[in-house]
């Protein structure tokens, strides 16, 4: 996971730079960084922030930088934004995502003679694969086109030159870019993010977002198109499922009113008998707050989130470091809980032992007569191969519930992707029973394509259909 955010202005970028970097840390959790140049040429700093928060880390250089533009980035996988000296001059990326066939690549140039300097998590970091993939072209822009061609998996470039600010989509709009201009009119400024949420603050407002495929360039006193948007899109549908910020929109579609829907969905294939809804928090509450809204059923909140000092549970790199999170940062609630039937509603299951070993038995801990468990998504059946959040397919709860059901792993999981089939309704019983709940029960992939609202054909579905 990871994401970008970038400006250009007539006068000083760095506050706007800090803060728009900043507001993408609910996206990563390993490592931080920004880039600027100006009256001095470029400058950048980069900093580990898995033991401490984006501002605390880089308050101090955030008072000693200068530049009109800038760059930021926070990121799981590669430490950037990195400068280069290349026939095109000097520059700086970031780039987020992920290169399925990084080792491929890496060999590749190390074959024609590229030599790579900067290394991350004991593999060459991402942002220096893109610029050499780059520098083969005759421009920057020819270069990534042509590296957006090349790379398997999904990457979003920011490129930061003494013109201006190269942005480029990844080719089938897979992760957003959001272009904003300054509110203020007598001030010429553009920004551009992964979040648009990141603008309203910052004095900006969102003018629109980049096609799949979309090269442009940022100036401060335009934006120019440079290559026009690709006729094929394939956006990732976790983004308002999980990913997102509740503030977040993306492509037009706003995340917190998607969770709702998610929510009234769940509730009108349901009937179960409850004292109250709740969601895990953060991401499962939206999804609760539909339900109880559509169901009539009170939301209350057993579970709350102590949040000073604690990120995201899903991004940390690690299962022992996720369980901590997720254990230090959810307090139990127990005079709510306490003699209470509740439906919980998720984001997901992914893994499912946090769920397991953390929520649900702090539920029962705390005296919970039953546990229906309403996750806001399909059955997750295959990693993703677009950004690094599930990286196996042995992690999985689902196939690890076909395993022990099979005694083996299975090539064809056909019969279980079928909703009406009888192995189906085993691999949901056997979660249900795994994770220790009185009831389990899914979102519909055609409810989730409902509730989001875009066209299916427009929507990366992998994670649930392999495809």
């Amino acid at each position: 996971m990871g994401g970008i955010f970038g400006v250009v202005t007539e006068d000083s970028c760095v506050q706007t730079l800090f803060y728009g970097t900043d507001y993408h840390s609910h996206l990563g959790t390993e490592h931080g960084g920004m880039a600027v140049y100006g009256p001095r040429g470029f400058y950048n700093t980069i900093h580990e922030i898995s033991q401490a928060q984006f501002k605390s880390r880089f308050v101090d250089d955030y008072r000693k930088m200068e530049g009109h533009s800038g760059i930021g980035a926070i990121d799981d996988e590669s430490p950037q934004p990195l400068i280069f000296r290349s026939k095109f001059g000097v520059y700086a990326v970031v780039a987020t995502g992920l290169i399925t066939n990084k080792n491929e690549l890496v060999g590749e140039l190390l074959n024609e003679g590229a030599s790579f300097t900067e290394v991350a998590g004991g593999g060459v970091n991402n942002a220096e694969i893109v610029a050499s993939l780059i520098n083969r072209g005759d421009n920057i822009v020819e270069g990534i086109a042509s590296m957006r061609g090349i790379i398997e998996g999904s990457i979003c470039v920011l490129v930061l030159t003494a013109e201006g600010l190269y942005a480029a989509r990844d080719k089938v709009g897979r992760f957003p870019l959001a272009l904003g201009r300054s509110k203020d009119p007598n001030r010429k400024s553009y920004v551009i993010a992964t979040e648009a949420s990141s603008f309203e603050n910052l004095g900006y407002e969102l003018q629109r977002f980049l096609g799949p495929g979309e090269i442009v360039l940022l100036t401060p006193d335009d934006v120019r198109p440079l290559k026009p948007e690709g006729s094929q899109k394939k956006i990732c549908s976790f983004l308002w499922i999980y990913t997102g910020s509740p503030s977040s929109i993306y492509d037009g579609v706003g995340v917190e009113s998607t969770r709702e829907r998610c929510g009234r969905y769940l509730a009108r294939r349901d009937h179960v008998k409850v004292d109250f809804v709740a969601g895990v928090p953060d991401s499962g509450v939206g999804h609760a707050v539909g339900y109880a809204m559509e169901s009539g059923i009170p939301y209350r909140r057993p579970l709350v989130k102590y949040t000073p000092g604690y990120g995201r549970s899903y991004t940390p790199p690690t299962q022992e470091i996720r369980d901590l999170v997720a254990t230090m940062k959810l307090v139990a609630v127990r005079d709510v809980i306490h003699d209470s039937r509740m439906v919980i509603c998720d984001d997901s299951i992914v893994r499912g032992t946090q769920l397991k070993n953390l929520t649900v038995k702090k539920l029962w801990d705390n005296g919970a007569k039953e546990i229906h468990i309403r996750p806001a998504c399909p059955p997750l059946m295959y990693p993703c191969i677009y950004a690094s959040s599930t990286r196996t397919t042995s992690e999985l709860a689902c196939r690890k519930a076909i395993r022990a059901l099979e005694g083996k792993d299975l090539e064809d999981i056909s019969e279980y992707l079928d909703t009406t089939s009888a192995k189906h309704a085993k691999m949901i019983d056997w979660i249900r029973r795994d994770l220790n709940v009185t009831s389990l029960r899914y979102m519909t992939i055609e409810d989730m394509i409902a509730a989001i609202g875009l066209p299916a054909d427009q929507l990366c579905l992998h994670c649930w259909l392999g495809k």
